[in-house]
């Protein structure tokens, strides 16, 4: 019979419960962790220095530490031994009288690993081509640069943009139809602005989305009713019967999160809404550049640029501290836009402006994209070749562009596999974090941004998402 008593140069009660003595090792371990009375560092004796402690085989010891190893509880390193991993918080200890451990949640202390959407790889920042292009376009800048200027932004900048947008992205832009802002979240914040002056007070949204937009158009006087989806995406032709809606929100190269392209069919869908409806479609372009399997979807704008206000953003492509993005609007929105963005006139620097002109204008940025969207393929590949080889009850969807990737996961497992990834030190987003309050949860799943690692933990941040897949 195996003894409650453990020597760890001082006694340590283990609770082991339960007739299999490894799994109630790897509990008693795990709880002694949690509480507190195991901290992170402590190193553990050897397997068979415990083992002889408990009274049971060497071999359950070591299995169990193995298994608290792969799950992320402890570490184990040649001549530095068997200890608790530094990630592996403990809780609060909680009874009558005690007072709080000192102690950080695993939901709150700083992780070890991210794959978190949203974010590229900084670490892949062209910094020496940036400092090329700041040091020419410093040098060119003409002495009015330096001064207030034009709302809209730099002419220098509006007219790349207008170029480059046309040849990559399919828009139809003139340089006198594009505004500058500092970042997506400024430009909508603008658009929502001239909605509310305009009277309108339902903006349509998709069933998955951010939830920042939909708190800024709802802070705006906004109501958003959801678009229901299916497997062609978002079911636009639902907007004719919402008699109420005088816009709508998508992201119809790249639905984030889900994934998907909008199926052309839906696409001329919306199009005919807004023009039999005198309604506008607000499109986020947020990560266009990036398609992998065939050519990019262009924007839905070039299909009716009257009709269709494109916002696009250097964030995912560049960097988001650059605070960089740009609207390409309707004729007739122009000026109520340059208006509402006179109150608020808060953007990027017109140094920054005039060097990401350079950078655009010579090329460098189209060169960019491209190392990135290798990059970011082939970290797309080995993430779904992992997920393959260690779940089969997981699926992946959503990889034909962009910068993350769904795991389809079994039916009410994502609060358990996302509790798992806090302990694991793996920073993860579920799928219903992005739901609409009032779409029915149906889908269970991780949004995981494979770009946001650098180099360096790119590996480490895939196995450890491996580990706690069902």
């Amino acid at each position: 019979m195996a003894n409650d008593w453990a020597t760890f140069g001082v006694d340590l009660h283990l609770e082991m419960r339960g007739p299999k003595l490894r799994t109630g090792l790897m509990d008693a371990l795990r709880e002694a962790v949690r509480s507190g009375r195991l901290e992170a560092g402590v190193r553990l004796p050897s397997s068979r220095s415990l083992a002889a402690d408990l009274g049971v085989a060497r071999n359950t010891v070591a299995d169990a530490y193995a298994g608290l190893v792969a799950e992320g509880w402890l570490t184990a390193r040649q001549g530095s031994g068997t200890r608790v991993a530094s990630r592996a918080a403990p809780r609060p200890a909680i009874g009558a009288g005690a007072r709080p451990a000192a102690s950080v949640r695993p939901d709150t202390a700083r992780p070890t690993y991210s794959l978190k959407p949203g974010v590229p790889d900084l670490a892949s920042f062209p910094r020496a081509e940036w400092l090329k292009a700041s040091r020419r376009a410093l040098t060119a800048a003409p002495n009015e640069a330096f001064g207030y200027g034009d709302p809209r932004g730099r002419i220098e900048l509006r007219t790349v943009l207008a170029e480059y947008l046309a040849r990559a992205r399919g828009v139809h832009a003139r340089p006198e139809r594009i505004v500058l802002c500092s970042g997506f979240v400024h430009g909508l914040m603008l658009i929502g602005q001239v909605l509310r002056a305009r009277r309108v007070r339902e903006v349509a949204v998709e069933s998955y989305g951010l939830g920042v937009h939909g708190d800024l158009l709802t802070r705006a006087g906004m109501r958003l009713p959801a678009l229901p989806f299916d497997e062609l995406g978002t079911r636009t032709g639902e907007l004719s019967g919402m008699k109420g809606v005088g816009a709508v929100l998508m992201t119809a190269a790249h639905q984030f999160p889900l994934g998907g392209a909008l199926h052309p069919d839906r696409r001329a869908a919306v199009i005919d809404w807004a023009r039999a409806s005198g309604g506008l479609v607000l499109e986020d372009d947020y990560d266009g550049e990036f398609r992998y399997d065939r050519q990019p979807v262009g924007a839905l704008q070039g299909l009716d640029p009257e009709r269709v206000v494109y916002l696009g953003t250097a964030s995912k492509s560049l960097a988001p501290g650059l605070r960089l993005a740009w609207m390409v609007l309707p004729e007739g929105l122009v000026d109520e836009v340059v208006a509402a963005k006179g109150t608020v006139d808060w953007m990027s620097s017109s140094l920054e402006q005039l060097t990401f002109a350079e950078f655009l204008g010579s090329g460098a940025y189209d060169r960019h994209v491209r190392a990135m969207r290798l990059r970011y393929r082939r970290r797309r590949d080995e993430l779904v070749e992992a997920v393959a080889e260690h779940s089969s009850r997981t699926r992946v969807s959503g990889i034909a562009a962009g910068l993350h990737a769904v795991l389809e996961l079994p039916s009410g497992s994502e609060p358990e596999v996302l509790r798992s990834a806090a302990w694991q030190g793996l920073a993860l987003l579920g799928l219903d974090r992005f739901r609409h309050p009032d779409v029915p949860r149906t889908l269970d799943g991780l949004v995981v941004g494979y770009g946001t690692p650098p180099d360096s933990g790119w590996a480490g941040a895939l196995r450890a998402l491996c580990r706690v897949l069902p």
